[in-house]
C-alpha cells in the first residue's frame, strides 16, 4: 500500500484526486495539506502547513499554488518523502530548487500530467524540426476563469520544447497590441484565453505560405490530470532520488 499526502487537497484538483484514490486499490490518502483546513469536511486529517504534519507517508502529490512549494520541498527533504509537483506558475528559482532537491529525494515534476499533452509535445517537436524554416509558430491556451497564472504551465512546456529544438533561438511574445506589432521572425506567440469552466485546451499553430497545420489537445475533464498524477506517485514512491517527468512515466506504458 502506497501512502499518499495531498497538498492542495481542498482545491478542485485536490478533491478530484482524493475521490480517485478512494476508488483505487494499492493507494491510501493518509493526510492533506491546505491553508483552508477545517473549512471543508473530509474523511482524512488536513493540516494548514507542511511543518504541522505529524503523520508519515511515502509520497506527496502537490496541486496547490506556487507560494506553497518551497515549504513543501523543505518538508519532503527533511522527512525523506517523494514528491509529485504539478503546481504551475513556479519561478526559475523554485524550478532550480526542485532540481537540487531531486538529488536527495525522488521528485516527479510536470506542469501537465495528461498523457495526451505529452504525446502532443512529441508531435510538436517533430513538426518543429521539419517546418521551422518556413512556418511561423503560435500557441493558444484556454482555461477556466479561476486560473490565476498566465500563460499556462503547459503553454510554457510547449514553447520550451519548440525552443529547445531550435537551439533556444526564439523569443516569446505574450499577445500583441498596438499599431507596431508586426510579427518578428524569431518569436513564438503565446496567447491566453480565460473563461467559464474550460478544463484546458492548447493549440499549436504552424502557419506557412498558403497552408496551416494545427496540433490541438482538449481536456474534457480534470480527471485526466488526476489519474496520471496518482500513477506518477505510484511510480516514484519507492524509486531512487532523481528528477522524473512524464517521459519517464510514458516509458512504463
Amino acid at each position: 500500500m502506497i501512502r499518499i499526502g495531498l497538498s492542495g487537497c481542498l482545491g478542485t484538483m485536490g478533491q478530484i484526486i482524493s475521490e480517485l484514490i478512494e476508488q483505487q486499490d494499492g493507494v491510501e490518502l493518509v493526510f492533506g495539506i491546505d491553508k483552508r483546513a477545517g473549512e471543508i469536511d473530509v474523511l482524512y486529517p488536513v493540516f494548514s502547513l507542511p511543518k504541522e504534519v505529524n503523520l508519515s507517508c511515502d509520497v506527496i502529490i502537490d496541486f496547490s499554488n506556487a507560494g506553497n512549494v518551497d515549504d513543501l520541498i523543505d518538508y519532503c527533504i527533511s522527512n525523506q518523502v517523494a514528491a509529485v509537483i504539478a503546481t504551475t506558475g513556479l519561478s526559475e528559482k523554485q524550478e532550480e530548487k526542485i532540481k537540487e532537491a531531486a538529488r536527495i529525494i525522488p521528485i516527479f515534476r510536470s506542469a501537465n500530467t495528461s498523457l495526451g499533452i505529452n504525446v502532443l509535445l512529441d508531435l510538436v517537436k517533430k513538426a518543429t524540426s521539419i517546418l521551422s524554416d518556413n512556418f511561423d509558430i503560435e500557441i493558444i491556451e484556454k482555461h477556466h476563469n479561476k486560473k490565476v497564472d498566465a500563460p499556462s504551465g503547459t503553454a510554457y512546456m510547449i514553447a520550451s520544447t519548440i525552443n529547445e529544438e531550435l537551439h533556444h533561438s526564439m523569443k516569446y511574445n505574450y499577445g500583441r497590441q498596438g499599431n507596431d506589432s508586426k510579427r518578428l521572425e524569431n518569436e513564438i506567440g503565446i496567447h491566453s484565453v480565460r473563461g467559464g469552466t474550460i478544463p484546458g485546451e492548447h493549440i499549436v499553430i504552424f502557419a506557412g505560405l498558403d497552408e496551416v497545420i494545427e496540433i490541438k489537445h482538449t481536456a474534457l475533464s480534470k480527471k485526466i490530470f488526476a489519474k496520471q498524477a496518482i500513477k506518477a506517485a505510484e511510480f516514484i514512491a519507492h524509486n531512487k532520488p532523481q528528477l522524473y517527468n512524464m517521459g519517464d512515466l510514458m516509458n512504463q506504458y
